[in-house]
């Protein structure tokens, strides 16, 4: 059986809403830092998604 496999472009991660910070510096289970993150991972997954995108070189 055949699997396909799902290239889709990838989503940025939603910000926390309002409320969702304590704004009380909690630390490392901050939902700002865990957004950061997650945006780091997007940009890095974006940026190999392009790659993959992009033409071959004809050759």
């Amino acid at each position: 059986m055949s699997e396909e496999h799902d290239d889709s472009r990838p989503l940025p991660p939603e910000p926390p809403q309002e409320g969702e910070c304590c704004e009380d510096g909690c630390g490392e289970a901050c939902v700002w830092e865990q957004y950061h993150e997650a945006r780091a991972e997007y940009a890095r997954a974006l940026a190999e998604w392009q790659a993959r995108q992009a033409p071959e070189p004809a050759g």
